[in-house]
């Protein structure tokens, strides 16, 4: 399977008639992705990033604290490949134990015990290839554990 990473050009933005045409078939699962994600307090925010060639959707979880203060943090990442997406969530090093007790399949949990940490970065990353709304639950599930990591 020959997968090839789309949106790579900085002047056409990601709008959501170049995304469906990217996706083909997928689009309706990525629409119903984005939808949950509003339900978990994630909106994306699309940029170009030179270092990658490639448009990238930044997952951000923004919050206000007690004291009134506007805090966010990067939830996962998202790409755009040719007929389907990836998630690319990013856990810190400290969480994994943490993560191996969460309600996942299998296989997922068997990806955490296995992932190497970063280089000198303390996180280890987990990628979704999301083809169909199978997937989702463990997303989510991954989502909502990294938002309650400072």
């Amino acid at each position: 399977m020959n997968e090839q990473q789309l949106l790579r050009e900085p002047n056409i933005e990601p709008t959501s008639e170049v995304i469906a045409e990217a996706l083909g078939t997928t689009n309706s699962t990525y629409i119903k992705f984005i939808e949950i994600l509003k339900s978990h307090d994630i909106e994306v925010d699309w940029r170009y990033y030179k270092d990658g060639k490639a448009w990238l959707g930044k997952a951000l979880h923004k919050w206000t604290t007690i004291r009134g203060t506007q805090k966010e943090m990067t939830a996962f990442w998202l790409s755009i490949w040719d007929g389907f997406f990836k998630v690319s969530i990013y856990i810190p090093e400290k969480a994994r134990a943490d993560a191996l007790k969460l309600s996942l399949d299998d296989e997922v949990k068997e990806v955490i015990g296995n992932s190497k940490q970063m280089g000198k970065l303390k996180f280890f990353s987990l990628v979704f290839d999301v083809h169909s709304d199978k997937v989702f639950d463990d997303i989510y599930t991954l989502i909502d554990f990294r938002k309650t990591i400072k």
